[in-house]
């Protein structure tokens, strides 16, 4: 767990580390493993050879014993194990899942922390009282009939109309596969209609809304966008090109209209200047993805620790996730504000185990053969690591998927825990930062937000050195606590947030946007 003490014993070659002092298994740090008969400070021996990142017993476990890692039984031995053995995945019986009742019901009080006061970044200030970190036109679609005429035209945007534009950071355009051929009235149909739309009121988009629209799609910009979902800050309604408008003679006149609409935007938004903005104005989703058993010992505590930071300076920090933190319920609805949230979050977990179940699996369909090989050996031992990213502040609400925030704090904000949809239903949410941890490696990126990489391994920091942002791994080898890691991690979010560059950004790498939809296609 994120605030417990980390042992570490290391011999002239061999190094381990346990999280737990009553942990009966430990990782091998060292780089590329160690062999057969490689032996540790307090005496333990390989007895055979264990790659990094990999478990090691640190006792005889018997049959059907518990595999104990993070104070948390991730499985049961499904056979003698003796000390020294490296614990392969085969090894692992998964437990069952935790119960949905009779969990403990904000019993848990949160650290009692000074505020951070007098940190501040360079944002874009909006109408409706949020800040961007960045300025740029969107351009939404509502189904994805559309894509290809829109990616023309924004290259068009790109190469003729941005350069007059200074103060515009860019021009993207949000594609999906949502719009037609689905059961659009159908109950759960509101999930991606909503994400779609929150994501065309994100903060780094100005306020500034502009839609291109086929024309017989079932997703109708006015069902899009009801008045009722016009920020009334604004009450400017989006800029709608319609393809199939009789005016439009020919694919040239199309993409005209959709270059003079732009333009309109990008003048709107060249007025903007960043600004002096509170930290409390951040508003950054956590993730983390290609994880290995470095992830909950490396960066996702510094990222944790970070979470702190930002929530005493009076930011909101998402996390989410569900099938990886599904195992650790009971440490968030201990978490819990309020009985109201705690009940929320239950929900959540209970909506997604159904959903799985109608699909014929269930959590642990989420761990991945790169998991595996980067020493996670199943969805709860990988849970446990990924909590960890959200801190120890109190949990002060919590968002189903597709829904816009409407207070800040630490907030669950409810996903599946697929990178690009996980992403997606951020933006959606309102994020303006992302954070996002990985040990395997993912160049992983979106358009419209930064996202900022930290490493969990020195080894994938030294390689991707120039994809990866923070390296987390030095807290592994000693060079750095998690302290320093969260301070430093905390400081570069300012600074990107104030316009610097990730890797992601320098490099234009980004992912397409991803959206949920649980209801039928027709």
């Amino acid at each position: 767990m994120a605030n417990d003490t980390t042992t570490t014993a290391s011999g002239l070659s061999a190094l381990y580390i346990r999280m737990h002092e009553h942990d009966n298994v430990a990782i091998v740090v060292n780089d590329g493993g160690l062999p057969a008969g490689a032996q540790f400070a307090d005496g333990l021996t390989l007895l055979e050879a264990v790659p990094q990142g990999h478990k090691v017993a640190l006792i005889d476990i018997a049959q059907g014993g518990a595999i104990t890692r993070y104070n948390v039984t991730i499985g049961y031995a499904q056979q003698d194990i003796p000390a020294g053995t490296w614990i392969q995945e085969a090894l692992v019986q998964l437990p069952p899942a935790r119960k949905l009742e009779n969990l403990p019901i904000a019993t848990r009080k949160a650290p009692d922390l000074p505020a951070l006061e007098g940190y501040t970044f360079q944002g874009f200030r909006n109408p409706d009282g949020s800040v961007g970190t960045r300025n740029i036109l969107a351009i939404t679609t509502t189904v994805q009939c559309v894509a290809g005429v829109v990616e023309y035209a924004v290259k068009r945007i790109k190469e003729e109309l941005l350069p007059k534009f200074p103060n515009v950071d860019d021009v993207v355009g949000l594609e999906h596969t949502y719009g037609c051929g689905v059961a659009i009235d159908a109950p759960d149909a509101m999930i991606p209609i909503r994400t779609v739309r929150n994501i065309s009121l994100n903060p780094n988009f100005g306020g500034q809304t502009m839609v291109v629209s086929l024309g017989c799609e079932k997703l109708q910009p006015t069902r899009l966008f009801p008045k009722a979902s016009i920020p009334i800050q604004s009450q400017q309604e989006p800029d709608v090109v319609c393809l199939q408008d009789a005016g439009h003679v020919g694919f040239q006149s199309m993409i005209t209209s959709i270059l003079q609409t732009a333009e309109k935007h990008l003048t709107r938004l060249n007025q903007r200047q960043r600004e002096t903005c509170p930290a409390s104005e951040l508003v950054v989703g956590v993730q983390c993805g290609g994880s290995d058993a470095f992830s909950g010992v490396t960066a996702n505590p510094a990222v944790g620790f970070a979470t702190d930071l930002l929530v005493r300076a009076g930011a909101t920090v998402m996390f989410s996730e569900v099938t990886e933190v599904r195992d650790g319920i009971d440490q968030l609805t201990s978490r819990a504000a309020t009985p109201a949230i705690a009940e929320a979050m239950i929900r959540e977990m209970d909506w997604y185990d159904n959903y799985l179940k109608r699909g014929g699996v269930d959590r642990s369909a989420n761990t991945t053969p790169g998991n595996k090989k980067g020493g996670l050996s199943n969805i709860v031992e990988k849970a446990m690591g990924s909590i960890v990213k959200s801190g120890s502040s109190a949990i002060t609400g919590v968002l189903s998927p597709g829904e816009k925030l409407t207070q800040k704090g630490l907030i669950y904000a409810a996903t599946p825990a697929s990178d690009f949809i996980c992403g997606t239903l951020q933006m959606a949410a309102g994020m303006n930062l992302h954070v996002f941890t990985t040990g395997r490696g993912t160049p992983y990126g979106l358009a419209a937000v930064p996202v900022i990489k930290v490493a969990t391994r020195n080894d994938l920091a030294r390689r991707w050195h120039d994809l990866m942002d923070i390296n987390a791994g030095r807290i592994a080898s000693g060079e750095a606590s998690i302290e320093e890691l969260g301070w430093e991690l905390f400081h570069f979010l300012l600074e990107v947030a104030s316009g610097k560059k990730t890797w992601a950004e320098y490099w234009k790498l980004h992912n397409a946007l991803v959206l949920f939809n649980p209801a039928p296609i027709t």
